[in-house]
Parts: structure tokens; sequence; C-alpha cells
């Protein structure tokens, strides 16, 4: 959301970083005119090579200046505009302004930078390099896999890679929602190649998510790679491969257009569907998605947020799918389903300063709509409880007869009287 967040991001971590965090007195070096002055906060972020940049993308100089004091940094290509003293007169003049040999009024004006001396012919030569330089660094990234780009943006609509999807939306801020988009595809359904002893499968990633206005919100694509040694292909066939991408949006409608590839196998499938991004109020008694995983577990501190499958503190190992034909997703009785949730909005008590709500949890089977399991949980045992509460419990299937089954979880809130009870449907086989 920031431009030096969108350089890391599109381009990666700079080879260096010159950084003045307070500002302050600054010898200014020859290229910029020499002489001593006083700057606000900046940092010049240097590359040695970005690739699609041509002549510019060799030893790429970018600077970011905080001119408000407020760590609000922002890309310029004026190494003047770090110059705290530009517009007062008589200070931090550069060493040709020292000598009478140029005016800080034209540096003020625009007219010359006073940084390669008086009736220099290359200043203007220098400026359009730093143009140019701008242009290429806010251009879009280029897209790797142009193919499935182009099923995306004509709406050609096929069909014959076979995959599931699905998104779950998680609160972040007040008006920013994480939305975790899952992708899986079957083995059977990949095809492999034999390279040195080992079968490898490759799977080609495109998505992109637009406004309503069309406007392209964001954009993903990764290479999902699968290697079995060959004695064991014939046992993964059944298994399956997933992809994880967790997306940053507001509020509101999107579009999703996904196209998965199979590489070896020439095969392209597409995924269109509207998608509504909840908004959690903050007077509204709210969950995040039901997210169903094998196995869940604790990231260490520096992981917190970070990596496929994470969220917040917790990992998940193979979170579960709906297939698309709509059956529920599946579990073996051997295996535990374990599930994942975050109530917010939990209102504080007037006197206790905390909340408190009753939050139960109910598997029924849809067969005869008869309850197997019921248990209940109180926010005033759970310790430091604030508005928001993530829920993690595990659950063997040992016991459950083949079958769907239906899992509620309510929550009342015992202080603003609201409740909620979101469900979701799983098979056990």
């Amino acid at each position: 959301m920031t431009d030096r967040g969108r350089i890391y991001i599109v381009f990666g971590p700079p080879d260096e970083i010159d950084t003045h965090p307070s500002g302050g007195q600054y010898n200014r070096p020859i290229e910029e005119g020499g002489g001593e002055t006083s700057t606000y906060p900046f940092e010049t972020w240097r590359y040695r090579y970005i690739e699609g940049m041509g002549s510019h993308g060799q030893e790429v100089m970018i600077e970011f200046v905080d001119t408000c004091m407020c760590n609000d940094y922002h890309m310029t290509i004026d190494p003047n505009e770090k110059d705290a003293l530009l517009h007062t007169p008589n200070a931090g003049l550069t060493m040709y302004e020292q000598m009478g040999l140029t005016s800080k009024a034209d540096r003020i004006a625009g007219i010359t930078n006073s940084t390669l001396g008086p009736n220099s012919g290359m200043d203007t030569t220098k400026q359009f390099d730093k143009i140019e330089q701008w242009a290429l660094l806010n251009q879009a990234p280029k897209v790797k896999f142009k193919d499935l780009e182009e099923v995306v943006s004509h709406k050609i609509n096929v069909n014959l890679m076979p995959f599931d999807i699905r998104t779950d939306f998680v609160k972040v801020t007040g008006d920013t929602v994480l939305v975790p988009v899952t992708i899986q595809v079957k083995n059977k359904d990949i095809t492999f190649v034999n390279k040195d002893g080992i079968q490898r499968g490759t799977v080609n990633i495109f998505g992109r998510v637009t406004g309503l206005t069309g406007k392209v919100a964001q954009t993903f694509e990764d290479t999902v790679q699968k290697d079995v040694p060959n004695e064991l292909l014939e046992k993964t066939q059944e298994q399956a491969s997933l992809y994880w991408k967790a997306i940053p949006l507001r509020p509101g409608r999107y579009r999703f257009d996904v196209v998965v590839k199979d590489v070896n196998g020439d095969r392209v499938g597409t995924w269109s569907h509207g998608v509504v991004v909840p908004e959690y109020n903050e007077d509204k008694l709210a969950s995040s998605s039901m997210i169903l995983a094998d196995h869940m577990e604790k990231v260490p501190a520096k992981s917190v947020g970070a990596g496929n499958f994470v969220i917040g503190q917790t990992k998940f190992a193979y979170p579960h799918l709906e297939p698309s034909n709509g059956s529920p997703a599946s579990f073996k009785r051997d295996q535990r389903m374990n599930l994942w949730m975050q109530v917010y909005n939990l209102q504080a008590d007037d006197k206790t300063k905390r909340p408190s709500a009753k939050i139960e949890y109910e598997i029924v089977n849809m067969a005869n709509n008869q309850p197997v399991l019921h248990s209940s949980e109180s926010t005033d045992t759970m310790g430091n409880v604030g508005e928001q509460v993530t829920l993690e419990k595990s659950l063997a299937l040992s016991g459950f007869q083949p079958g769907i089954y239906r899992l509620t979880v309510k929550v009342d809130d015992n202080v603003s009287k609201q409740q909620i009870a979101p469900s979701v449907r799983f098979a056990v086989e």
C-alpha cells in the first residue's frame, strides 16, 4: 500500500539501503551539487540489476522521501525534494550556488537542478532519463504466463483440466479482509514425465481479481511442481496437490478468474465466479470462514502471518475443499478433523471490561438429523480474551459412522445479546 512496499513486492529486497530516518545534516555528493544542507528523512535503495528495464536496469537508484515527517515515504526523482532548506533564503546552498554560478531560485523553479554546473546541456538529458526510469519502475510487472492471461482476458471457457477452488475470509483490519484462495488438483489429472528417475508433474496457475468497474484489484501467478519417485507414482494418484494464495482486499464485490494449466499434458481449466468480501462492522457480531484441515500447528514467532497455509499463528496441513460436484469436504475415519474459526466484535461488559460469550459446538448426522456431538465453552474460562477470539478444535473421527454431517458453531454474546451460528458440512468415509 506504500511506494516502498510496492517496489519491494515487485522487485524484491534491494542490494543496498542508505537510510536517514531522522534527516538532519547532509553533505551532498558532487552529482547533487555538493555543499551542505539539512534534509527530511529519506532512503536511497540500490539495485544492481532489474530485469525488463533495458539500459536503465543497471545500478538502479531509487529515492524515497518523508517530507511530512510522518513516516510516509514516497518515491521521487527530484534530488531537491529531500532538501529541508530548499525554500529558506541563502541556506543549504549547493557548491555552484555558493560560487554565484547558479541560482537557488532556478533550482526551486525547476529550471536547473544545480548538480552539473552552469550552462550544462547534460541537465535536460538526465531529467528525461529519470522520467523514463520512473515510468519503468511504475509499469505493471510482466505477466509470465501470457497464454493463461489470454484465457482470462478473452473469457475462453474451457474445462479440460478439472480442479477445485475455495475462498475464505479473515478479518485483518476494519477495512481490510484477507482472502485465502486454495486450489486443489488431483494427481491423477496431472501429467507426469520421467526426469532422472523421478516423475515430475507441473501445473501453472494464473488468477485475476477485478472490481465491479473492471479495475484489476489483484493478480497472481505461480507454478506448482510435484515430484514423485517412479515406484510411488501409482500410489499417489488418488492424492491431490494444493496451492494457496492469501490476497488482501477491501470489502465489496469482486470477480475471480482463475486458470490452471497442466503443462506436460497441455490441458487448461478455468473458474470464474463472483465473490462478495464481507464487511466486518465493529458493532456487529461476525465470524471468519470455518476452515477444516487434517492438521494444525503453531508457527514460530518469526513466521507469524507469513508463508503458505498460515493465518496468524496457525499453519494448516491439507485444508479440505468441497469438490466441484457439490459434495462436502471428505475425511477418513482414521483421521482427525481440525476446526479453525475466528469470532469478531464481541462486546465488553461495562463492569468487568471483558467480553462474555457462550460458544456451542454441535454435529448432526444429516441422514437422520440426529445430534452425535454437543459441547460448549465460555469466554469466561478462556483467559485474556478481547473482542476477537480464535477457536481451534480437534476431533477424532474413529467413532463416526460413514455419512454426511453438519457442524454448527453457535456463538451467543451475553453483552450485546447478538447471536451467530455458522455451519459447514463434512463427510466421513
